[in-house]
């Protein structure tokens, strides 16, 4: 009759650790999954600019442009 009492402090001290292995498991498989992804794969459109951009400013040669304009299509 007396419940949870009747497990002392190595009763609630195996709950709380239980619980909190539940929750950090919880945590690692989000982390691990991704399932909440911060950013958005970038578009070809946008990658091309931006290997325009740096060919203009002399950072790549052309072979290197052709090259990455050939990847990105």
């Amino acid at each position: 009759m007396m419940g949870y009492y009747s497990m002392g402090i190595f009763g609630w001290l195996g709950m709380l650790l239980f619980w909190g292995f539940i929750i950090l498991g919880i945590i690692f498989l989000w982390r691990t999954l991704d399932l909440n992804p911060k950013q958005t794969p970038m578009s070809s459109s946008k990658a091309l600019d931006i290997a325009r951009e740096r060919y203009a400013k002399g950072e790549l040669n052309k072979d290197e442009f052709d090259r990455l304009k050939h990847d990105l299509g």
